[in-house]
């Protein structure tokens, strides 16, 4: 099969590189193809970029500007014309976009619920006293030290995998992962235990 050409790209999503990140971009791109029967796969071409905060992992992204971090470089290249779409999760955009762009349309929402992430205990409830949690984010924080005001809570960045991985190392006890994003990368593993939202308030 010869090499699509440039102009026979007819749209450009732009999207991180991380594997939630490309499932996403992938399920914008099969939406399109289904909407739209006159586009070939090939016309629809997922373009990987990187953001400040997929690169600055030693920090809390309060401390380093904030929301903004996961989607500036993306929305530049819209406004520059580079790519048609960006694909990003709501949670992850400030609440001003900048000028000329708009959030054009979003998804059915998945699962809202968070996850405990933990082979040590089912739920915050049971861990031990003086156990440690790694999450970066302060609605997490603050909801588990209001429920467990006994355990540590730490900084605690990465995609999906990588939190896992660290999981393994026993850098932590537990963590918190959007239901959402397992679901979406198909991810089984008895160390994930749902968390109603009468007890744990999601994003």
């Amino acid at each position: 099969m010869q090499d699509t050409k440039k102009d026979d790209i007819a749209v450009r999503i732009g999207t991180r590189g991380s594997p939630l990140a490309l499932a996403q971009a992938h399920e914008v791109k099969d939406r399109l193809l289904c909407a739209h029967k006159n586009l070939s796969d090939d016309a629809v071409e997922i373009i990987v970029m990187s953001t400040q905060g997929d690169r600055i992992l030693d920090r809390a992204l309060s401390d380093i500007g904030g929301k903004g971090l996961f989607t500036e470089e993306i929305e530049e290249a819209l406004i520059k014309g580079h790519i048609d779409i960006a694909v990003h999760s709501l949670k992850d955009m400030p609440t001003s976009l900048p000028e000329g762009l708009e959030l054009a349309c979003y998804l059915e929402r998945e699962d809202v619920r968070d996850a405990f992430i933990s082979a040590k205990a089912a739920a915050l409830k049971d861990l031990p006293a003086g156990a440690h949690i790694g999450t970066a984010s302060l609605r997490r924080q603050a909801q588990t030290l209001a429920l467990r005001p006994d355990v540590t809570v730490s900084t605690f960045r990465g995609n999906v995998q990588s939190r896992l991985k660290k999981l393994d190392e026993n850098i932590v006890d537990a963590t918190y992962l959007a239901m959402a994003g397992l679901n979406r990368l198909g991810l089984k593993d008895d160390r994930i235990h749902p968390i109603e939202v009468d007890e744990f308030l999601p994003a």
